[in-house]
């Protein structure tokens, strides 16, 4: 029999909540910066790397195995406030640039119970960092090796090499959305070789139309190491005319120079906007 009330304070007073099964949220941060390589040549400039930060787990489910940052959402606290905490508690880094890539909620991503988890993609550079990171977080280099069939992707910290393979398959070709199924993935917890994946091609479309990639660049860089930065993340080479033409709204010239690098000062640019 369907029950009446009077009101919407009678209805929460009677409200029964355990008729529903539960579930639990969880914020994972996926970081991601460039960096400077080894100079191997003094008159070219320094390589870049592009790279993840990933955390290795010390209990189970998953133990000793790396995944991205994250944690339970606590009932008192929003997600947004949920994912600086996170990052914080396990990282060690605060006052870093996020917002929320997708949420995940495959029935099966957890092995401990139904758990949705909202992902939040931060970016940073590195030169900026004044904390140290956690002992048990690690920066990766990334490298992307794609064929017209699969991607693998390799992930590099010095003493640990993790690989998985992504195969790729257009849904929609409107909103150029795709699905991404993990063909092989040994090292890394629960769904994040998917997170990864989406958080990669996400921040690569986004290159092309937002000013996001100087989140991860110095107040002050010469136009060859904006262009480097841009190259990694966009994975092609850039002609240095289209390149100019890219971003000549966005940058602008200062007095400053950039020498003492075995080659002819080069004139430092700054971003003219506020990042987005």
């Amino acid at each position: 029999m369907k029950e009446e009330y009077q009101n919407e304070e009678e209805f929460l007073k009677n409200y029964d909540s355990s008729q529903y099964e539960k579930l639990s949220l969880t914020a994972d941060i996926l970081l991601f910066s460039v960096s400077d390589g080894i100079k191997e040549n003094y008159r070219k400039l320094n390589e870049k790397y592009f790279s993840i930060l990933l955390v290795k787990r010390n209990g189970y489910p998953f133990k000793d195995k790396w995944c991205l940052p994250g944690g339970f959402v606590e009932m008192k606290e929003s997600i947004d406030e949920a994912a600086i905490r996170i990052l914080a508690s396990e990282t060690n880094l605060h006052n870093i640039y996020m917002e929320q890539l997708y949420t995940f909620g495959s029935v099966d991503r957890d092995p401990r119970m139904r758990i949705i988890s909202t992902t939040y993609m931060a970016l940073v550079d590195k030169n900026k960092l004044l904390e140290h990171i956690s002992d048990k977080a690690s920066w990766f280099h990334v490298t992307m090796i794609e064929d017209e069939t699969e991607t693998k992707i390799i992930l590099d910290n010095g003493t640990e090499t993790i690989t998985f393979n992504v195969k790729k398959t257009l849904i929609s070709k409107t909103t150029e959305r795709y699905q991404y199924q993990i063909t092989k993935n040994d090292a890394l917890a629960f769904d994040h070789a998917e997170v990864i994946i989406t958080g990669i091609e996400r921040l690569k479309n986004k290159v092309n139309y937002t000013d996001i990639v100087f989140h991860m660049m110095p107040e002050y860089f010469t136009l060859g190491e904006l262009q480097q930065v841009y190259e990694i993340l966009l994975r092609k080479k850039l002609l240095d005319p289209a390149f100019r033409r890219m971003i000549g709204r966005k940058v602008e010239k200062t007095k400053k120079m950039k020498t003492g690098e075995g080659h002819r000062p080069s004139v430092l640019f700054r971003y003219k906007g506020g990042k987005s």
